[in-house]
Order: C-alpha cells, then sequence, then structure tokens
C-alpha cells in the first residue's frame, strides 16, 4: 500500500486542528459523556419514529397505486398518454424506492440499536429483541438482508471497528481488487456506477451473511472465509438464496406484479418492470446516503483498535462526516444518516435525538479543536467515488 497522508501532515497543511496524540481522550470522554443526562429519551421520541414509519407506508403504498394505476390503464385503454405512462411509472417507482431505504435506515436502523427500549410501555415488536425477529421480519422488514445478519454486521463489526482492517465498512480495503486492476479509468467508474445499483443484492445480503458464518467460525476456532459465496450449491449460498434472496425477491417480483394477472400478462409486465426500476431506485439512495459516511480523501482510518472510551469517541469523529442537515422531512430523505457523527457517539439513541445534541457535539469538537466535518450528500458521493477508482487515498494516523 503506497505511503498515506497522516493526521499531523493535514492539520498542518490547512486548518490547524489538534493532532491525534495531543487530543485530551480523557476529558473529550467527560464531555461526551455529559451529554447523557441531558436530553432524556422518552414517548415524543417514539411517536417520531412513528412519524417517519407512517411516511415510509405512505411512499410505498403511493408508489404502489401508481404503478397499479398505469399497469392497468395501459392494458385497458389503448390511447392512454405514453407521457402519463412514464411520468406516473416512473414516480411511482420512486416513492416505492424511497418506502424501501425509509424501512432500512429510518425504522430498522434505529430500533435494532436498541433505540427505544428505554421507552416506558414500548410495544415489543419496536424493541430490539422483538423486532423482526422470525416471521415478523415478513411485516417488520422484509429485504435483501437477514436482519439478524445485517445487525451483528452493523452494530457489531462496523461501529466498534470503524475505520480498522476488521470494519466490514472499509471502502477502500473493500476496493483494493478495483485499484489493482489493469483496466481504462472510465470502466472503473462505470464499475462503481453499475455496482451502486444492485449493491444490496451482490454485496450487502452475502457479506452480512459471511460475517455472520465468520462469527460462528471464531467460537468453534475454525478459519474464516473472506469469499462472497452466490452459488446456490455451497452450503452459505444454498443459505443466501434461501433466507435471504428467495423471500424478498419472490414477494417484490412475482407475488405482488401476478396480483394483475387478471388485467392481462401486459399488465403483469408493466408491473414487474416498475417494481424493478423501484429496486433500482432504492438501491442508488441507499448507496447515496450510506456510503459516503466514512469513505473520502479527509477521512481517517486505524490500523489498530481503541484503548480508551476517550480514543473511541475521537476516532468516531475523526472517522464520519455528517450531511446537510434541517427539517424533518430534509433529515428523513437522508435516513437521519446525516447526523452519522452523533449516530457514532451514540448508536442507541433515537433518530430525534441526534436533531437536539447536533449543536452540543459541535460545541463540544470546536472545544477540542477538532474538526467536526458537514457537507452535502452529493459532494460527498463525489468524493467517495474518487476512493473507491483509486484517485485518492484515506488518511492515516502515525502509529495508530
Amino acid at each position: 500500500m503506497s505511503k498515506l497522508t497522516s493526521f499531523e501532515t493535514l492539520a498542518n497543511k490547512d486548518t490547524q486542528y489538534t493532532p491525534y496524540h495531543e487530543v485530551d481522550k480523557d476529558q473529550l470522554q467527560k464531555d461526551i459523556d455529559a451529554i447523557k443526562g441531558t436530553i432524556k429519551v422518552g414517548e415524543a421520541d417514539f411517536q417520531h419514529l412513528l412519524k417517519l414509519e407512517r411516511w415510509g407506508q405512505f411512499a410505498t403504498i403511493s408508489g404502489f397505486l401508481l404503478i397499479a394505476y398505469v399497469a392497468i390503464s395501459n392494458v385497458s385503454n389503448p390511447e392512454f398518454s405514453s407521457f402519463i405512462f412514464y411520468t406516473l411509472g416512473i414516480l411511482g417507482a420512486f416513492l416505492i424506492g424511497v418506502g424501501n431505504v425509509t424501512r432500512w435506515a429510518n425504522v430498522t436502523h434505529p430500533i435494532l440499536h436498541g433505540a427505544y427500549d428505554k421507552v416506558e410501555n414500548i410495544p415489543y415488536r419496536y424493541t430490539k429483541k422483538g423486532f423482526a425477529e422470525g416471521r415478523c421480519r415478513y411485516v417488520d422488514w422484509l429485504d435483501w438482508i437477514k436482519p439478524d445478519a445485517w445487525a451483528y454486521e452493523h452494530n457489531i463489526m462496523h461501529h466498534y471497528h470503524l475505520g480498522e482492517l476488521d470494519d466490514p465498512d472499509n471502502v477502500e480495503k473493500n476496493l483494493e481488487w478495483l485499484h489493482e486492476k489493469k483496466i481504462p479509468m472510465w470502466m472503473k467508474y462505470a464499475v462503481i456506477y453499475i455496482f451502486a445499483s444492485v449493491w444490496k443484492i451482490l454485496y450487502y445480503a452475502p457479506n452480512t451473511l459471511r460475517i455472520l458464518k465468520n462469527k460462528d467460525a471464531k467460537v468453534q476456532q475454525l478459519r474464516e472465509t473472506q469469499k462472497l459465496e452466490y452459488s446456490p450449491f455451497t452450503e452459505s449460498g444454498k443459505e443466501l438464496w434461501k433466507e435471504y434472496y428467495l423471500p424478498y425477491g419472490l414477494f417484490q417480483f412475482v407475488f405482488l406484479p401476478l396480483l394483475f394477472l387478471p388485467f392481462g400478462w401486459g399488465a403483469v409486465t408493466t408491473a414487474f418492470w416498475f417494481l424493478v426500476l423501484g429496486e433500482l431506485f432504492a438501491n442508488l439512495h441507499s448507496f447515496l446516503v450510506i456510503v459516503p459516511n466514512h469513505s473520502a480523501e479527509d477521512i481517517y482510518q486505524f490500523s489498530t483498535p481503541h484503548k480508551t472510551q476517550g480514543e473511541y469517541y475521537l476516532r468516531q469523529i475523526m472517522g464520519s462526516v455528517n450531511y446537510n442537515t434541517g427539517t424533518d422531512l430534509i433529515d428523513f430523505l437522508h435516513g437521519f444518516l446525516n447526523y452519522q457523527v452523533e449516530h457514532h457517539l451514540f448508536p442507541n439513541m433515537p433518530h430525534s435525538y441526534y436533531q437536539k445534541m447536533q449543536p452540543i457535539v459541535k460545541d463540544i469538537c470546536k472545544k477540542h479543536n477538532l474538526e467536526y466535518r458537514q457537507e452535502s450528500v452529493f459532494k460527498r458521493i463525489l468524493m467517495t467515488v474518487e476512493l473507491m477508482v483509486g484517485n485518492t487515498k484515506v488518511l492515516r494516523v502515525e502509529g495508530v
């Protein structure tokens, strides 16, 4: 690996932020821990979650009804306007995508962190243990990804190994194979754009399964695997198809289109293709708001585990970036992932909590002379793509 810029070099090159080794990590820990006593989690936070859930449900239902109208009208009315056909169909697909991202980012994400477990008299299905458990998965969060596998990959391996080689979301490490490919740069960009459109299927689902399998392998002192298994003729591949791909794939792209069979195969085909377009939108939307959170040339990564809670907090700040924040609608469309710094400091807190704590976290960063990154998600995705194709490198803290 090529020599990378250190934190100290960057600090001296631009703004004079406090170097990693000089930050008072004990005081930083005290300042951040003090936030816990300033804002209490209660019924209002749970109602906020329910509002986000309703918005996502409205998007899903509205999108499906628009697709249904287009599918039926296109068959029953030979003079159906092609402009209306494509406009309403694409809008329906977009709303389907928004609903998909909402179920993951705005609802599943905080619940599986246990964000609402402290709310009194919380319904069991909104707790970490009760959400998407067993058959409830088909109601709460039916997707390409299995809830328990994602919870371990994200809550444990990502949050507690941020920026390390064990971090499953280490973009630079995961894309080394593309960096080393002897192909034209335009082809590398093309690979990234194609990958973004199907990344939940080709990467997230099999990778969460791989990591969960490796957890079991560690316990049994067996060899871990770095390979993603897709073949249904292997043990992991069979589980991938049976537990991950087929439940969601059959429901979304077989059962739902077949609802239109009474109107003819033309309606079935139309519904199918707009549902596929909705899946494309969901992949692109989730890629946009998730991947840039910890990947760009100004993000720091680490070669050793953190040693203290204060150092852990420091790494969450140095290894994360926020997007623009504002109203509930803006935050909703970002999946509340635009508060990534706050989320990594307090992963088991509700989304509404991050809106309240952001000014406090900013003040703490200012007090300790730490950079608090916050930029447009569109600027950050462009920076991430440059990292993914190998044009830039992440930063390293020397000796850490």
